[in-house]
């Protein structure tokens, strides 16, 4: 019997960046996968490299060389699979939160009544049902990314990449949309890739981690989080959490106590 093609996957991927004078290596040898329904997340120092793998997988940047597969195809360009969250919401200013969780869905020509009804429903599960006629000047961060996640969510994707959703908030801000983006994994179970800095918000959210090195970015372990799910806030305090915080952090060359 055929085994599953991994949700995303990632081997031997190499990215240089050239400039009129010079070669710069991005990525070196990056391998992982990614199975079906988990969450994983990229974690490393600033400038590592853990966006650009992101954006070679949502196939808005070329890979040098290497595989990168989504649900066992090449990947060559963006695909209707794939929802995108970034660090920046970059909702539409002049379009209420409704109007920009309908985006995609009107790009894709999707049915209007079918996709209307799913636009509420999202805002609903990220908790802004009654803010849909609210403009994002009428919004704080924290309810503009959950808008972004939502529209993220619009068309039903397998795979969700996010990019860093959460750097720009407060911390108490974005410990709260960590719980969020939890349960509305929790409820969807869309495979989903993270990519972040924090090594407490990757550990509660992930099922895996991978670590990358400092540019050019090679993989300096993947970790497992073996914490039992569903996750409550409280597991932050545990003796098993704090264990995997203390071996990432030796590994990015940070020491805990």
């Amino acid at each position: 019997m055929k085994a599953r093609a991994a949700a995303i996957e990632v081997a031997d991927l190499y990215k240089t960046y050239t400039t009129a004078d010079s070669k710069i290596p991005a990525l070196d040898g990056v391998s992982f996968r990614i199975d079906p329904g988990e969450f994983v997340s990229v974690l490393g120092p600033s400038g590592c490299g853990k966006t650009t793998v992101l954006r070679i997988v949502a196939g808005l940047t070329a890979k040098t060389s290497g595989v990168v597969e989504v649900d066992g195809v090449p990947v060559t360009g963006p695909q209707r699979k794939i929802g995108l969250v970034f660090q920046v919401p970059a909702l539409m200013q002049w379009r209420t939160a409704l109007q920009n969780v309908l985006l995609p869905a009107e790009i894709l020509g999707l049915d209007r009544a079918g996709s209307r009804m799913r636009a509420r429903e999202l805002l609903n599960l990220v908790g802004l049902a009654e803010f849909s006629s609210r403009y994002p000047r009428e919004l704080s961060g924290g309810m503009q990314q959950r808008v972004a996640i939502a529209r993220a969510l619009a068309h039903d994707p397998a795979i969700l990449l996010l990019d860093e959703p959460f750097s720009a908030l407060d911390m108490m801000t974005r410990n709260q949309l960590n719980i969020e983006l939890l349960r509305i994994w929790s409820e969807r179970r869309k495979s989903s890739l993270l990519i972040t800095h924090s090594i407490p918000e990757a550990i509660f959210l992930s099922d895996r981690i991978v670590v990358l090195g400092p540019r050019p970015a090679r993989i300096l372990d993947v970790v497992p989080v073996p914490l039992p799910r569903p996750r409550e806030p409280s597991v932050r305090l545990s003796l098993d959490f704090l264990r995997i915080v203390d071996r990432i952090g030796r590994l990015v060359g940070l020491e805990y106590v």
